[in-house]
């Protein structure tokens, strides 16, 4: 029987920008293999697998190309668009995901949807060896949580141009590597980042939500705000809305549905 699938662009509210994500709502039993091999063949940065639970929440995974995450932004938002837009969420209602970082929701608000997702705040380390020079950029600042490490920038200026050596980032036993700094104002944001995860299969994610989830504690803390815009300055770029509330994150974006098929 053919598996429908969807691939949906996230945070962002226009076609062929944010960030594609591959939603498989599963209909039949498949193992881990095969959910391997379908996120290689559609070889974006993550694809996100539903299944319907007897309570009427959804168990929710995430595939990169190369391994199973523990925790995905846009892969979620666009899970949730693909819900309501095919009828599958009832409106009005609160999308539940049963996921390996616990139970996250998505509620939609007009065109935009928020999700409920856990703080990751990072805690403050000395700059690791080698990461400015990995980088191609001087590094004033760094911290590490679960997931990640995250290294802030001189300047906007800086992250925007970043070329950095992807197989020396890859050296560093974490998901990725956030860099960051303070927006240049006027722009409508607070901050600017981008997303590197060779380790994963993903030489940059264009916009990465669950980077947010500790982009979102930094610079709240810096700039004395607990609501902040990020923007991720990838080439297709993205804006991710964050609230931060104590052990949550408020994590807010648009999604749009580009395409739409089988898997047979």
């Amino acid at each position: 029987m053919p598996t429908p699938i969807t691939v949906v662009d996230a945070f962002t509210d226009r076609p062929f920008a944010g960030n594609p994500a591959g939603v498989c709502v599963l209909q039949g039993e498949h193992d881990d293999r095969w959910l391997h091999s379908v996120a290689k063949e559609l070889n974006l940065s993550e694809t996100a697998f539903l299944r319907r639970r007897a309570d009427g929440d959804w168990d929710l995974r995430w595939f990169t190309p190369a391994e199973e995450e523990k925790l995905c932004g846009h892969a979620t938002l666009a899970s949730a668009h693909h819900l309501w837009e095919a009828g599958l969420q009832a409106a009005g209602t609160v999308a539940r995901f049963h996921t390996l970082s616990g139970l996250l929701t998505a509620t939609l608000n007009g065109r935009s949807i928020t999700l409920d997702f856990p703080t990751e705040a990072p805690r403050p380390i000395e700059i690791p060896k080698g990461l400015s020079e990995a980088l191609g950029a001087r590094v004033v600042a760094a911290g590490q949580n679960r997931l990640d490490i995250f290294a802030e920038l001189e300047s906007e200026k800086v992250v925007r141009a970043l070329t950095p050596a992807l197989e020396k980032l890859g050296r560093y036993d974490t998901r990725g590597i956030v860099v960051t700094a303070r927006a240049e104002g006027g722009q409508g944001y607070d901050f600017v980042s981008r997303f590197f995860a060779p380790n994963c299969g993903i030489p940059e994610d264009p916009v990465t939500g669950s980077a947010h989830c500790g982009l979102g504690p930094w610079w709240a803390a810096k700039l004395g705000k607990d609501a902040l815009v990020g923007y991720q300055a990838s080439p297709r770029g993205g804006t991710v809305g964050v609230t931060v509330k104590g052990d949550r994150c408020l994590l807010v974006g648009s999604a749009v549905t580009v395409w739409k098929g089988e898997l047979l």
